[in-house]
């Protein structure tokens, strides 16, 4: 049965092939992609119900085990991304329409889509190398589907840049593992990990794995591309925010025994999975446009999932990638909706929260989703964890000054946010009962500095959102991210600089008709 697994990329990899010698017009080639896309999907959701219509123990993985591998989790993740392909194209279909290049595009996004597929299959560091460098090289050319935007290539050079050394770390850490293990077969190292104390090479693999997924996650202080990636085609964004960001995520659960068996690793990624939920979500809130601000969101999402790989909460981790994949791509892609809802709420100029408002509502805000999900969330997870789904998801009950004072509406936002908070608890504490097959191991230590984290950033938020004079100096960092990408833009540019010039910077600043 192992061999049904890698239909979904064997369709993909027939589409980019048929796409690339096929001579035909748009419309048939987005056509080809809709069929074999639809072809992977059935594979991909064939798989998923033989995976959880049999017991764990009746899973019979085949010869080629050594080197990939099937899951109820990875199964799951399979038709996501596929599902996830099927609305990307269709919409890049429409998208794209008069556009040249479209050839390219259909063959880059068939390559980006086979390749997550075998990676959520390597059970060996070797296929997992080499299917993550897949994806870069594959999502190169829609990142610069605009060659003349210099902003757009600058970002593909970050990105670049920033996966070879990622690439580089992920290297390091196989080797120090297989030299370990015996063998690069994710089942030997796990085993060897059972059987005998992890041993300073294998802390310091989990180390280098850490590097790696905080530089292929877009984590700070080299999350600038992920920003600037803005100027490619919506549809890439979705692509590139609902899916191949989350691979790093993704790694680390699949690898989660050598993580645990370094604290080192463990505390490196809290430090900047917190680091940069703090700050990314500051940034956020002082941003006006809509994909830059879903942007800077991601970067806090990542952060927070990070995080929580490095709590050792995986199973959160997991269904938190599922829910932000599902989100981003329905977010970005209805991007033009938000955009119109917003300019008509500036016609109608609804009033901003005011200091009263915030001063009273937030407080009580943080009471009530406490008291809606402590009772559901204490039995799943530790207590300190709860706290810190109050700190994040208080911001709901929020009201605007305008709201605030009618007494209907603000008892229906209440009640309404209570009934949605209280679901979501319900909803991820059904979700974290599932056989996913995860281990999940807390660590109170780092969980309690998580909590402190997330106070300080719901402070910050109130403060941010109160507008004291005192702090405009504050917000002006914050709206430039606090300058953390600039360092890391002329550090790259110094030693390896970019495929673009001035004259090419005069050309994107002209005139054009096309979107972004």
């Amino acid at each position: 049965m192992l061999a049904s697994a890698f239909m979904p990329a064997l369709a993909m990899t027939l589409a980019g092939l048929l796409v690339c010698r096929s001579s035909a017009g748009a419309r048939a080639l987005w056509r080809c992609f809709a069929w074999l896309a639809g072809v992977a999907l059935a594979g991909a959701v064939v798989l998923l119900g033989w995976q959880w219509g049999l017991p764990t123990q009746a899973i019979d993985r085949g010869a080629a085990s050594a080197w990939f591998a099937t899951s109820p989790l990875t199964a799951s993740l399979a038709v996501l991304v596929q599902f996830l392909g099927v609305v990307i194209g269709a919409f890049s279909s429409r998208y794209l329409e008069g556009e040249a290049g479209q050839r390219r595009y259909v063959a880059a996004l068939c390559g980006v889509l086979a390749a997550v597929q075998l990676l959520l299959l390597a059970n060996h560091w070797l296929p997992l190398i080499a299917a993550w460098v897949a994806v870069g090289a594959a999502l190169q050319p829609l990142l610069c589907f605009y060659p003349e935007r210099p902003f757009a290539l600058l970002a593909a050079h970050k990105k670049r840049l920033a996966d070879r050394l990622a690439d580089l770390l992920l290297i390091g850490a196989a080797g120090l593992a297989w030299w370990s293990a015996g063998s690069g077969s994710f089942d030997d190292l796990y085993a060897h990990l059972a059987d005998a104390q992890a041993s300073a090479l294998l802390s310091w693999s989990a180390v280098l794995l850490a590097g790696a997924v905080i530089l292929r996650t877009a984590l700070l202080p080299v999350h600038g591309w992920l920003i600037q990636v803005m100027e490619a085609p919506t549809p890439v964004s979705a692509l590139l925010h609902a899916g191949v960001v989350n691979l790093g995520g993704i790694v680390l659960i699949r690898l989660a025994p050598l993580v645990e068996a370094s604290t080192a690793a463990r505390w490196i990624l809290v430090v900047f999975g917190l680091g940069t939920a703090m700050l990314a979500g500051l940034v956020m809130l002082t941003r006006i446009s809509i994909k830059v601000r879903l942007a800077w969101s991601t970067v806090a999402q990542m952060g927070f999932m990070v995080l929580e790989c490095g709590l050792g909460l995986y199973t959160l981790a997991a269904l938190h990638l599922i829910g932000h994949s599902l989100y981003k791509a329905h977010t970005f892609l209805a991007a033009s909706t938000v955009v119109r809802q917003s300019r008509q709420r500036m016609m109608r100029a609804e009033a901003r929260a005011s200091l009263p408002s915030l001063l009273a509502a937030p407080w009580v805000a943080l009471a009530m989703v406490a008291a809606a999900q402590a009772p559901f969330a204490a039995s799943a997870w530790p207590l300190w964890w709860s706290g810190v789904l109050a700190l994040a998801w208080s911001p709901l009950l929020w009201l605007p000054a305008a709201q605030a004072n009618v007494p209907g509406v603000s008892l229906f936002r209440v009640l309404g946010g209570l009934a949605l908070i209280g679901g979501l608890t319900a909803l991820a504490q059904l979700l974290h009962g599932l056989p996913l097959g995860l281990e999940d191991r807390s660590a109170d230590a780092a969980g309690m500095v998580t909590l402190l984290g997330m106070v300080a950033m719901y402070l910050a938020l109130l403060t941010l959102q109160w507008r004291p004079r005192w702090l405009e100096g504050a917000r002006r960092w914050s709206y430039a991210g606090f300058y953390v990408d600039e360092f890391y833009t002329r550090l790259a540019l110094r030693f390896w600089p970019a495929a673009w010039t001035p004259a090419a910077a005069s050309a994107a600043a002209a005139p054009s008709g096309s979107r972004q």
